[in-house]
């Protein structure tokens, strides 16, 4: 792929070198994580070519959607809502911030001790090996840990950067502010890309997003089957994609996908056997290519059910009410939709706690792992009371803190897998 598109990683101000590099090693690693799986989905090639091609044809798919005048808008969180995004006719993306890559750049200007995904972004766009960051108009933040805030402010000296305010708490005070903070983003979409958010813009968007967590909550509730029917890392990969491809096709191929998971689910057939220990995963979202805590966990001979994160149930399993005629009323929707959010930067947030419990039981977990990156506070606090509620429905849970190096694969191949042998008895 490589002297394909250096012309354009080129415009892109990319430093090819280290690029190619970054490539290369990340081809390696997607092969002996993905591609060694027996029995996968076929419906899975789908993933994999976007993958091979997220740095290539998605990217020049971008560039040809801003030469025809369309602006192209990074996000790093579920916090802020693509249906605007997309109603301003703009298009939406994630961002890379899922490899230890340009940490050396990143801590010219971080401290050392801040988590993995902040410094992630950050050396991405100083060592100029993300295509994606480098084809943003505008990358939209939020407020949803300090770092992240104070972060934000630094990489706007790079990329244009607007921070959305999201409230620490779910009271009607903090409802009006998230009201107030949508309407605040509509106004700048409208000023950056020149067009209108209007009432009918806005209600296709909705549908079309909803229809995307629709193909993914079916997904999602396949996975109840015993045996399960598609790896956790896979399952991951469907949720990681999701950010990054053109809504429209990912969907449909999603529902093609749905359908060759239910096949599998009628015919009793899986991906493991069915004694296998079933785990869910929960806490910090994985940005693409973090998948070194599946890849273990799986190793150990368990099996991922389910991912309570922001690159998973958290991201998908609640609709915008389609309901509604105005611009009024679906802001209000859109409002309502995401401070159903249970992020752990609300406090209190007993709605995760209850979650994370129902989830477990309808997945018939066998145990949990909470997953914390080193520096995240937020959610490493609250994995006390995450593990409180769940010793309480005598679910058992492992804490695992860790960041994107390789160093700690063999502890936690150990931890894990001590973890999966205390489950059988």
């Amino acid at each position: 792929m490589t002297s394909k598109y250096n012309e354009m990683w080129q415009k892109l101000d990319l430093d090819i070198s280290a690029h190619a590099g970054l490539l290369s090693v990340l081809g390696r690693f997607y092969n002996d994580i993905y591609l060694s799986q027996q029995n996968r989905l076929q419906g899975m090639e789908y993933l994999d070519f976007v993958l091979s091609e997220v740095h290539g044809l998605r990217i020049r798919e971008l560039q040809e959607a801003r030469s025809a005048g369309r602006r192209i808008i990074g996000t790093f969180c579920v916090f802020v809502p693509e249906e605007l995004i997309l109603a301003a006719d703009a298009v939406c993306v994630g961002l890379c911030a899922g490899a230890e890559a340009g940490f050396e750049e990143a801590e010219r200007y971080l401290p050392r001790n801040t988590c993995a995904l902040i410094k992630s972004f950050f050396g991405f766009r100083l060592a100029g090996l993300c295509p994606f960051t480098n084809s943003c108009d505008l990358v939209i933040g939020e407020t949803t840990c300090d770092g992240k805030k104070k972060a934000y402010e630094l990489f706007n000296e790079f990329t244009p950067t607007y921070v959305m305010e999201v409230p620490q708490s779910k009271r009607e005070s903090a409802r009006k502010l998230f009201k107030s903070e949508i309407k605040r983003l509509v106004a700048a979409l409208e000023e950056l890309t020149g067009n209108r958010i209007s009432a009918a813009k806005l209600a296709g968007a909705i549908r079309l997003v909803n229809r995307r967590r629709k193909a993914l909550q079916r997904l999602n509730r396949l996975r109840e089957a015993v045996p399960s029917p598609i790896s956790g890392r896979d399952a991951l990969l469907i949720n990681q994609v999701a950010f990054y491809d053109d809504p429209s096709r990912f969907t449909a191929s999603m529902e093609t996908l749905g359908d060759e998971l239910e096949k599998r689910v009628a015919e009793g057939t899986g991906i493991v056997s069915p004694g296998t220990k079933r785990l869910l995963l929960s806490g910090c979202p994985m940005a693409v290519p973090n998948w070194k805590l599946p890849f273990v966990v799986e190793g150990a001979g368990a099996v991922i059910v389910g991912e309570e994160s922001c690159i998973g149930e958290r991201h998908t399993r609640d609709p915008v009410s389609e309901e509604g005629d105005t611009l009024e009323e679906m802001i209000d929707h859109l409002t309502d939709r995401y401070l159903r959010i249970d992020c752990a930067c609300f406090t209190p947030n007993h709605e995760r706690l209850d979650h994370i419990t129902e989830l477990a039981r309808r997945l018939k977990a066998d145990g949990v792992i909470h997953y914390n990156l080193q520096f995240c506070q937020p959610y490493a606090i609250e994995a006390s009371k995450v593990e409180r509620k769940l010793a309480a429905a005598d679910i058992p849970m492992l804490r695992i803190e860790t960041d994107y190096s390789m160093q700690d694969i063999g502890p936690l191949k150990t931890r894990v897998e001590a973890f999966v042998e205390t489950l059988n008895f």
